[in-house]
């Protein structure tokens, strides 16, 4: 996908997940995510830190947390936590068309909210899912590298077939799926492993610790 495609499916992906978040309780808000130990409210304020966080910027938090990736997350997050859900979200909501990011990995960023958003989504029982054809480039971009996510790593030696779009690479014991849940399980989500079939699907869970 051209960039400025890209961009536009982030654009989609984040008002459609601010669309349904509106409608979420306050039990909902503070629900835990599919995200290490955050809360749903907790996802979406590191989904706005990141959509408002430059190169520059990145580079002086990293320095600052000493090149820890948590602490660098965690600082961020606490930075854009609204004082309830409503604050959270109407932070969110502003940063929905921000073309603002760490590095020019475009494809990474629209992974951000992909996936971001399935770990809100997934607890939740939320109907809501992102596009196929967000979806598919973001699964591209995590096979093909170690970057966000260990997407190279996990997949190495396995070939991926998704059962409901154009996503197939790789070669050895076959991964069968949606495309999202390869892309979730690439990155490091267990829970979208029940999902998956084929040889090589016990290898990728144990790989990511599932």
């Amino acid at each position: 996908m051209p960039r400025a495609d890209i961009w536009a499916a982030i654009h989609r992906e984040r008002a459609a997940l601010a669309d349904e978040l509106a409608d979420l309780t306050t039990q909902q808000w503070s629900a835990p995510s599919l995200c290490g130990r955050w809360s749903v409210q907790e996802v979406v304020a590191h989904l706005t830190a990141a959509a408002s966080t430059g190169r520059l910027r990145w580079i002086r938090s990293m320095l600052g947390a000493r090149f820890d990736a948590d602490l660098h997350n965690q600082r961020r997050m606490r930075e854009h936590l609204g004082t309830g859900p409503a604050e959270t979200l109407e932070r969110f909501r502003a940063t929905v068309t921000n073309t603002t990011a760490p590095s020019g990995h475009t494809p990474a960023w629209l992974g951000e909210i992909v996936v971001h958003g399935s770990d809100i989504r997934y607890p939740l029982g939320l109907a809501g899912t992102p596009a196929l054809s967000a979806v598919t480039e973001v699964a591209r971009f995590f096979a093909a590298r170690d970057f966000t996510v260990s997407g190279r790593t996990a997949t190495a030696g396995l070939h991926l077939q998704a059962i409901d779009g154009p996503f197939d690479t790789g070669t050895g014991p076959s991964v069968r799926g949606s495309t999202l849940a390869l892309v979730m399980a690439m990155a490091g989500r267990a829970e979208y492993c029940a999902e998956l079939s084929g040889p090589g699907a016990a290898t990728l869970r144990e790989r990511i610790g599932g």
